[in-house]
């Protein structure tokens, strides 16, 4: 994910701008059916794996071939936040927020034939753990395993959840919590249950499901607007009847088809996209818990290979399957999904800044015939329950193995699987926690917030691991000060961010200079460069790491 631009801004969804279109028996039979067959495949993975040991229940056993990894990689890497914040993107300003995912494409590579290889000499099962061996001592392994757990509970899965409940409560008018609660039960029998063995193979199930529903949405879509020549054409003239005269509020940007941008007054300006877009996304593809993991459940080197392969090709389809079909639903909903006026916009959605938000549910309940709309049902929750999972097993992983077993060194293998398992039913009941505030910071920025929690957090993990893997002399004390003065500097740019949102169209700017001209993108590689300075300097000023620790990098690695 990487996740961090690609998510849904936060609204409250008012249901009136949708057509009270329930969904049709043969959608509720296909929805069903959908949920029958997932329970089946995470049963089925629980009795054919090995759940029994530490590396069975936490590694699936190491013995996964190439397709359910890469088929897992990408679920747990498009969760329905993908789907509503990627339209999103493209319904407000056109395909540059594909440069996230084509980024992605490069970096998978990179985690299978760099990182990968150390990490399997390393013989670790956590990122945390990678560090601890690299540099000796007990406390970037804390401080990164508490960060993790940070990242993963207040942004992937507030924004996950966020985003599949308002499209549940969108098609089939249920109460949120119900919604919630009771994907979340299913997911956790099968998380808790068969550990990742069993969400691997659900996520192969999810992909595919993904991929036939949301290529099927995006035939309608462009077949509804004359295909890809009517897209470019119709877009342009895609402008709400409502609007201030006399300035650009919602009119399409001039540069909707283009994926590099003006580097000083654009949304996405080309040098952060190529840099500052990368130093995030290495963090993400390479060093996060959730997508490494899958990797190291990989039988061998080569069976990792092939599934980031298969996920670097997947990343292609996100421009043709999610962002073109919101730029499409701009087009068909103008007046809805392009609104420009605050007061018109929180009647719609009630989101003040702009309902782009709402392109990718009105496409599905305004196109689709009866029975493949409880196909796409089934896609949004697939797309929701494939990254919940994910992220509630590699959680569980890290307070395990990286916190557990800090205060409790002796405990047994068998400690450590219930531990694991109670952890996740733990999670289950914080993310149900976790929708009174979901719901009541609807109406502000919440989201773009929580996730810019990321943007400015990942850069200083990223440097550290890149530094502690490929070069010999960085120690423990040059990483440790690294990682703390960049997250600091992180930490405060986030507390302007909240202090400062960023103003609506046609108002005054009035933010400081550092939030107003450096956007985020310069500001990691501002923090990245800050964070590897800081390794650098304290590291040539202090002790070498032993021989022992320098046998963890590239030269020091049999399997390199």
């Amino acid at each position: 994910m990487e996740t961090t631009s690609s998510t849904p801004s936060s609204v409250t969804p008012s249901w009136d701008v949708f057509p009270q279109k329930m969904l049709g028996s043969i959608d509720i039979v296909v929805l069903v059916l959908y949920f029958v067959f997932v329970l089946a495949v995470g049963l089925w993975s629980m009795w054919k794996t090995q759940r029994s040991t530490v590396k069975g229940y936490f590694l699936a056993g190491g013995q996964m071939v190439w397709w359910p990894v890469g088929a897992s990689l990408f679920a747990s890497n498009v969760g329905s936040g993908h789907f509503i914040g990627l339209a999103g993107s493209g319904a407000a300003s056109g395909i540059a927020a594909t440069a996230y995912e084509w980024n992605g494409m490069f970096c998978v590579l990179v985690l299978a034939w760099l990182f990968l290889p150390i990490y399997i000499a390393a013989g670790v099962t956590t990122m945390p753990e990678y560090l601890r061996k690299r540099f000796g001592g007990k406390r970037i392994q804390m401080f990164l395993a508490i960060l993790y757990l940070f990242i993963y509970i207040f942004t992937k899965i507030s924004v996950d959840m966020y985003a599949g409940a308002l499209f549940i409560q969108q098609a089939l008018h249920w109460d949120l919590y119900i919604a919630v609660v009771g994907l979340l039960a299913i997911t956790a029998v099968y998380t808790v249950a068969g550990g990742l063995a069993a969400v691997i193979y659900t996520d192969a199930l999810q992909t595919f499901i993904m991929l036939i529903g949301a290529v099927t949405l995006m035939v309608f879509s462009f077949v509804e607007v004359g295909g890809l020549e009517g897209l470019q054409t119709k877009y342009f003239d895609a402008i709400p009847s409502t609007r201030k005269e006399n300035s650009t509020c919602g009119l399409p940007r001039q540069d909707a088809f283009h994926i590099f941008r003006d580097p000083v007054n654009s949304d996405l300006p080309w040098p952060g996209v190529l840099v500052g877009m990368t130093i995030p996304s290495l963090w993400y593809w390479c060093t996060d818990q959730v997508i490494v993991q899958r990797s190291l459940a990989a039988k061998n080197l080569s069976h990792a290979k092939g599934g980031s392969l298969m996920t670097s090709y997947l990343k292609i389809l996100p421009l043709f399957m999610m962002v073109m079909p919101g730029m499409i639903s701009r087009i068909l909903f103008p007046d809805l999904v392009a609104c420009a006026d605050a007061e018109i916009c929180r009647k719609i959605c009630g989101n003040p800044s702009g309902c782009s938000d709402i392109a990718y549910p009105k496409l599905v309940i305004e196109l689709l015939p009866v029975g493949l709309r409880g196909l796409m049902m089934s896609v949004m929750i697939a797309a929701l329950m494939s990254s919940l999972t994910s992220i509630f097993n590699s959680a569980s992983t890290i307070f395990t193995m990286d916190l557990w077993k800090h205060f409790r060194p002796r405990c047994s293998e068998w400690e450590l699987m219930i531990v694991g398992r109670v952890f996740v039913l733990l999670l289950t009941v914080v993310s149900i926690l976790w929708i009174p505030l979901v719901q009541a910071g609807q109406g502000g920025q919440l989201f773009i917030y929580i996730q810019s929690i990321s943007s400015y957090l990942q850069p200083p993990v990223a440097m550290v691991f890149i530094l502690g893997c490929f070069w010999k002399r960085a120690n423990e004390k040059g990483a440790f000060w690294g990682l703390v003065i960049g997250l600091l500097l992180g930490f405060i740019r986030l507390v302007l961010d909240f202090i400062y949102p960023e103003p609506q169209c046609g108002e005054t700017d009035l933010r400081p200079g550092v939030v107003k001209y450096m956007h985020y993108l310069y500001f990691s590689m501002v923090l990245a460069a800050i964070s590897t300075l800081t390794v650098l300097v304290v590291s040539l000023l202090t002790e070498p790491p032993s021989e022992e620790m320098v046998r963890l990098t590239p030269k020091g690695t049999r399997s390199w």
